[in-house]
C-alpha cells in the first residue's frame, strides 16, 4: 500500500531497478505466451537445420533436450508457460528455443 508520505529516501536506486527489471521480463514473458504447433509428423532432423551442436557438451545436451520437450508438447493446446511448468524449464530459458525453431520452419503460432 502507497501513501503520499512515500518518497525515493526509502528505496534504492538497485531495488528500483530491481523491480522494473522483473516487469520488463514479465511484460516479454507474456508477449510470448503464445501456443504453438509442430509442423514435423516425426522427430525433426536437428542437424540438418544447423540447431544440432557440433561440440557435445554439457550444456549443449540440455539445450538439446530443451529443444526436443518444447518440440513434443507444442501441440497448439499448450502455451510456452504451460510447457515450460511441464519440462521444469524457466520459459524465459524457452524464448530464444521458440525463436531458432521458428525460423527452421519446424513450430508455428496458433491462435
Amino acid at each position: 500500500y502507497h501513501t503520499s508520505l512515500d518518497n525515493l529516501d526509502l528505496i534504492s536506486a538497485e531495488g528500483l531497478e530491481g523491480a522494473y527489471n522483473i516487469f520488463k521480463q514479465c511484460i516479454f514473458l507474456l508477449e510470448h505466451n503464445l501456443k504453438y504447433k509442430t509442423k514435423v509428423l516425426c522427430e525433426p532432423q536437428l542437424g540438418k537445420r544447423g540447431l544440432y551442436p557440433t561440440l557435445s557438451t554439457k550444456e549443449s545436451g540440455k539445450s538439446v533436450r530443451d529443444m526436443m520437450d518444447l518440440i513434443t508438447y507444442a501441440d497448439g493446446k499448450h502455451d510456452l508457460i504451460d510447457i515450460a511448468n511441464i519440462v521444469g524449464v524457466s520459459a524465459i530459458k524457452l524464448i530464444p528455443i521458440v525463436y531458432k525453431l521458428l525460423e527452421a520452419d519446424l513450430i508455428e503460432e496458433c491462435d
